[in-house]
């Protein structure tokens, strides 16, 4: 005849239950705060988006990662628009994360125009001022800081002739002309709704992990 199995003992019970209760007082708070101030950082200081299409090619690549930097216009309170000190405005040429105008869709673009500027594109090929940004049919437009390489295999998309940028606002296009869902349909994009810049593609398919500027 076989002993039955003795009971497990409420003090080693009661003693697991105080070990695990120590734990997360000593451990789970400071492990909340991380988690809490992980996320905050996400939201206000940096953040990665995910490419889904072509349109900004031969920049991006679809299933590029990209870091976005979300102080560099200004440093936001988290999940809000309210502004705790003002950085710099979005330059001409600066790639760009923003919601579509359209329909709220997170986007990332190239800033062509900003406020004041007067702006025509012709076959693909912008004009800003009355300066044509490329000075021969192959060349990258030349934004400054900037050169943006453009793939018109697609055509050059619908022109624009003499639009003028409002003030605080900004024209953003895809560098991918003929393919791009982007100002000429959606219209101008606040400068204040911008959540980032891209600063750089940290993993592309087929390469993995790298660093590519923009």
């Amino acid at each position: 005849m076989t002993a039955a199995t003795p009971p497990p003992s409420p003090w080693r019970a009661g003693q697991r239950g105080a070990r695990l209760r120590g734990w997360l007082r000593r451990e789970g708070l400071p492990l909340v705060c991380l988690l809490g101030l992980l996320l905050v950082a996400r939201s206000s200081l940096a953040n990665h988006y995910h490419v889904p299409s072509g349109s900004m090619e031969p920049t991006l690549l679809p299933g590029d990662r990209v870091v976005v930097d979300m102080r560099a216009y200004g440093l936001r309170v988290p999940f809000t628009q309210w502004a705790v000190w003002d950085g710099d405005a979005p330059a001409r040429g600066d790639v760009v994360v923003f919601r579509s105008p359209a329909d709220g869709i997170r986007l990332i673009k190239r800033v062509v125009a900003v406020g004041g500027d007067r702006v025509d594109l012709v076959d693909g090929r912008l004009t800003i001022n009355g300066t044509p940004l490329a000075d021969r049919p192959d060349a990258p437009e030349d934004f400054g800081d900037v050169r943006a390489t453009l793939n018109l295999d697609a055509g050059g998309g619908p022109d624009l002739t003499g639009l003028h940028v409002p003030d605080g606002q900004v024209l953003v296009l895809g560098d991918h002309r003929g393919a791009s869902i982007d100002g000429r349909y959606f219209g101008f994009v606040p400068a204040a709704a911008i959540y980032g810049q891209a600063r750089g593609v940290f993993w592309r398919t087929g390469d993995g992990f790298g660093w590519r500027k923009l």
